[in-house]
């Protein structure tokens, strides 16, 4: 009986192609039609002293083409990015864009005022300027250290 050394990375690799196959199969662009994709839009969150700022991408679409609900607590965002019908008459068209209604719900580090949020649209970044509560703004908490 021969001794066989015990190598991890040929395991990993092995794994790694398993992976990478599985994946292969699922690729939307190679099967759209079949698979029900759902996006949402990235978003980037950042707090200051007064209000918590949440940007949004959604490039391509109308800002009539969003809902937007703001909570206390959260900020629910749907819309949906509408197909353009084009045919080309010597071929296929390829497209990786995706179309269809998305929904995303963000939680927000802190309570805001909802009624005074502002929104800006602008080059395909959707800005959302929510002012914190009062009682958020200034907020400070004792804490009592026992030896």
């Amino acid at each position: 009986m021969t001794l066989v050394r015990w190598n991890p990375t040929r395991d990993i690799d092995s794994l790694h192609r398993e992976m990478n196959r599985l994946f292969d199969a699922l690729n939307p662009t190679r099967f759209a039609s079949e698979l029900e994709l759902n996006f949402g839009p990235p978003a980037e969150l950042h707090e200051t002293d007064e209000a918590v700022i949440l940007k949004l991408e959604v490039p391509g679409m109308n800002p009539e083409d969003l809902d937007i609900d703001v909570t206390r607590d959260a900020v629910s965002i749907r819309g949906e990015r509408k197909q353009e019908s084009e045919t080309e008459e010597n071929g296929t068209i390829r497209s990786e864009f995706r179309y269809g209604q998305f929904s995303r719900v963000i939680s927000l580090p802190t309570h805001v005022d909802n009624s005074q949020v502002e929104a800006q649209y602008r080059d395909g970044l959707l800005t959302l300027t929510l002012p914190k509560v009062e009682e958020e703004k200034h907020k400070s908490v004792k804490v009592k250290v026992e030896r």
